[in-house]
């Protein structure tokens, strides 16, 4: 197991790198992260939360956005709501609530980020700059307007189902306008 741990560990971090590169994000901008731990083991979601899974998650999403400057927003799974995990300092302090994720109310991945952040809290909403979901968790509602995907070169973390979005400044205007190609 502890042999498949490093791997995953590295996968996710190569996948968080990828998709940062690819989303060219900055310093203090969020990337929202959902992860099942039970789809990354190949079973349904939230019917076999492992811990040390959703700590070797953690870790390489972390070791890709911490010299990057990127904040992490680590969805927790439905009983709470799927609210996020983030450092206090990127989050809107009208926004926190009063949980602490565990495995099976929070989730693995979601309790591993906690115990990792510096100053966590878990807020209800936030609104990031891009979202990598493992296992179909549903991040969108955690991503400002407009979400567009991003093709990653691995679709799969483990057995989980790997998607991936940016948003990007909504187009106004009309025929006439012209845009900044370096927002699209």
């Amino acid at each position: 197991m502890e042999f498949a741990l490093k791997q995953i560990t590295a996968k996710a971090s190569d996948l968080t790198a990828e998709l940062c590169d690819l989303t060219k994000l900055r310093p203090g901008q969020i990337l929202v992260v959902g992860c099942s731990t039970s789809e990354i083991l190949g079973n349904r979601i939230g019917k076999a939360a492992q811990p040390e899974v959703g700590i070797a998650v953690a870790d390489g999403v972390l070791a890709a956005l911490k010299p990057r400057g990127v904040y992490l927003a680590a969805q927790c799974c439905e009983h709470l709501n799927r609210s996020i995990v983030i450092e206090r300092a990127a989050a809107n302090p009208a926004d926190i609530v009063n949980a602490v994720p565990r495995p099976h109310a929070g989730g693995s991945f979601a309790t591993a980020v906690y115990s990792k952040l510096t100053d966590p809290v878990v807020v209800e909403v936030i609104q990031a700059d891009a979202g990598l979901d493992f296992g179909d968790t549903l991040i969108g509602m955690h991503l400002k307007r407009v979400v567009r995907p991003v093709r990653l070169s691995a679709t799969e973390l483990g057995a989980a189902h790997v998607t991936a979005g940016r948003s990007r400044p909504k187009y106004i205007g009309g025929e006439r306008t012209e845009y900044d190609d370096a927002l699209r």
